[in-house]
């Protein structure tokens, strides 16, 4: 399941509007209009790139009186760090070798 939250959340990531949207999330939670007057696109196109954000179980919602306030979800949040943990954990391990390599090579 982590893999494909992971998937998603990184095509979800792909856009600089959606980034966006989660960089003023991790501030806080704030309603559809709070992120649309931060940001230089329309309501609506704000509510589209926060459903596709939640598709891919990155934010969720709740109603607060009459608006629906976005906040980030943490599963979906851990996963990305998890994948790019995972990413550096590997390249790490492949430049330790190769600097353990070149230390043998260099002592002969």
């Amino acid at each position: 399941m982590a893999e494909a939250l992971s998937s998603a959340a990184l095509d979800a990531l792909g856009d600089s509007t959606r980034r966006a949207i989660v960089e003023l999330l991790a501030v806080g939670p704030a309603s559809v209009q709070s992120i649309a007057d931060r940001l230089p696109i329309s309501r609506p196109a704000v509510s589209r790139h926060l459903r596709l954000l939640k598709q891919a179980a990155l934010v969720i919602d709740e109603p607060v009186g009459a608006q629906r306030v976005y906040r980030l979800r943490a599963d979906g949040m851990n996963a990305i760090r998890a994948y790019f943990e995972g990413l550096w954990g590997e390249a790490a391990t492949r430049f330790r070798l190769a600097v353990e390599n070149l230390d043998e090579s260099s002592s002969r």
